[in-house]
């Protein structure tokens, strides 16, 4: 790591000499600078200070990795009792893709107990390979079995990048991969892309959404990236099955756990904006909580459910399942209307890929505009009552 280091024997006025950095990062100590946590490395005080008084020390270059040794791109099944996520295709869907421009192959990672015959589902979409960890000791999702599953299968497939699924397991296991094989991982990507090198772009909002953050580990392998539910197309499934499955078996001992499963509980099913086909979404523009019944309505005529942005959340108007964006759900449905929402950054990676945009809002500069299909600019409380109203009489007629 890069630092800076400080000769005070050059240095005759040190009072003088700590108001060089703008950020404070210089103290006295001891009739001695020191340099404290506030530097930003910006070199000021070697440019501008007394001849070789301050002086910047390369760090130890990270030796690097021999990517030739790294080959395909990994995706994690995330399942329940077998029952494979739909997230997963989606990542196949995009690991198809990156691996089609390094012309690697697709592999899938499938952990669990009496899941062989759903792996053999894998194959419809196009894998080359799903390698099955399949045992009693991995039935229920515990930590360190899982872990040491992932982490066998990496240590002998080696592939240059893994895909995983931001669900609740996914998020869980993700992090501990990077830690044991100190790579880079990163969360909730919106794009993903690939070099020639295979070194993966791997592009979210960052700084509060206000940019677009394209992160590499170029000296790390495997590389790592997570990606939410609906963010990410899913290939046809295809009846021709070219892939083969690959049995892997493990120590027991390794599969050990501290954790005892006693009994699981499910969850009852219920609907979420995920899964809708149509949402009407309320944004800041709604002025008070009971105005939210002629979204509902709006909603109900066209067979939909309702959404929100986050400052609806906050104001305690809606339950926070019922949140578009980044730090809500990622929704993909076939039409999606925003009412009176303006379209930060942090919204639109939540649903711009939906089918169909319809945006009504007052400004006609507001960000929203930039990724809807269709968009009115106009006052919400006069267009949707027309709009309810003309639904209305179509469906009379």
């Amino acid at each position: 790591m890069a630092k800076l280091v400080v000769h005070n024997e050059k240095i005759d006025n040190k009072s003088e000499a700590i108001k060089l950095c703008p950020f404070g990062a210089m103290d006295i100590v001891n009739d001695n600078i020191e340099i404290n946590a506030s530097c930003k490395m910006c070199r000021l005080c070697v440019r501008k200070g007394p001849e070789g008084a301050f002086e910047y020390v390369e760090g130890e270059k990270k030796p690097s990795v021999d990517k030739s040794l790294w080959k395909g791109v990994g995706v994690y099944v995330d399942h329940v009792e077998g029952d494979i996520h739909p997230v997963t295709f989606e990542l196949i869907g995009k690991a198809r893709e990156l691996a089609a421009k390094v012309n690697q192959e697709v592999y899938c990672v499938f952990v669990g107990h009496d899941i062989e015959d759903k792996a053999e589902e894998l194959l419809h979409y196009g894998v080359d390979k799903v390698y099955v960890y399949d045992s009693e000791k991995l039935k229920e999702f515990r930590i360190e079995p899982y872990t040491a599953a992932f982490e066998d299968f990496i240590n002998k497939v080696k592939p240059t990048a893994i895909l995983v699924g931001a669900t609740t397991v996914g998020r869980s296991l993700a992090p501990r991969i990077a830690a044991r094989f100190r790579t880079g991982l990163t969360a909730d990507c919106t794009v993903l892309d690939i070099k020639e090198n295979t070194d993966l772009v791997q592009i979210r909002p960052a700084f509060g959404g206000n940019i677009m953050a394209q992160i590499i580990t170029p000296n790390s392998r495997p590389q790592l990236a997570t990606v939410r539910y609906k963010v990410m197309l899913a290939p046809e499934r295809s009846e021709d099955v070219n892939g083969q499955i690959i049995r892997c078996t493990i120590e027991d001992e390794r599969l050990a756990s501290n954790i005892d499963v006693l009994e699981v509980f499910k969850k009852e099913a219920e609907t979420g904006i995920s899964d809708a086909e149509v949402l009407v979404v309320a944004g800041r523009g709604v002025k008070t909580e009971k105005d939210l019944a002629m979204v509902e309505e709006l909603a109900k005529l066209l067979g939909g459910e309702v959404a929100v942005t986050r400052p609806l959340i906050e104001s305690g108007w809606a339950d926070a399942k019922r949140q578009v964006g980044l730090s809500g759900r990622t929704v993909r449905p076939k039409l999606i209307i925003t009412l009176g929402v303006s379209g930060a950054v942090q919204f639109t990676a939540g649903m711009n890929k939906s089918d169909v945009i319809f945006s009504i809002n007052k400004d006609e500069k507001a960000p929203i505009f930039q990724v809807a299909h269709y968009g009115i600019v106009g006052d919400m409380y006069e267009i949707i009552p027309q709009l309810i109203e003309n639904i209305k009489l179509s469906k009379e007629a």
